[in-house]
């Protein structure tokens, strides 16, 4: 792979970062399903700040959009790493990509509990929602 190719994304980079955005939309639906559910259920929560709608559905907006850029660093890592020929190099590139995006999730936990607009349960809970769309799927489609 030249260089100029390595600037493009792969085709199944493409195709997992479209499942990815499709297992952030889903979780979200089902999550933000479960916060309504929640606030109707106990009434208290109406009163609560942190639980007002457009909270909600900023701390999830938030938090899917972490996911998947998260994600999409990472497939751009590998496909960095599996075009470079040398292995140290390619090994300590994703060492350093592995240690910035965990500090990306990491100071976006932060922001998701410290900043007021936000409901920090739906801005950290998307941060699961790849990783966890990928062992269902897996199951659901799994090939003999």
């Amino acid at each position: 792979m030249s260089n100029t190719d390595t600037k493009k994304l792969s085709a199944a980079l493409k195709k997992e970062l479209k499942n990815i955005i499709l297992y952030v939309f889903i979780g979200l639906v089902i999550l933000f399903g479960i916060m309504i559910l929640l606030i109707q259920l106990f009434p208290e929560m109406k009163t609560s700040p942190e639980f007002e709608y457009w909270r909600i559905v900023l701390g999830g907006i938030g938090g899917g959009a972490v996911a998947v850029f998260n994600f999409f660093l990472m497939g751009l890592t590998v496909q960095k790493v599996a075009s470079d020929i040398n292995t140290d190099r390619a090994r300590n590139r994703m060492k350093l990509s592995y240690t910035y995006r965990y500090l990306m999730q990491v100071a976006w936990i932060v922001i998701a509990i410290l900043v007021p607009c936000f409901n920090y349960i739906t801005g950290i809970v998307p941060l699961l929602f790849p990783s966890l769309g990928i062992k269902i799927a897996s199951i659901i489609f799994k090939k003999n």
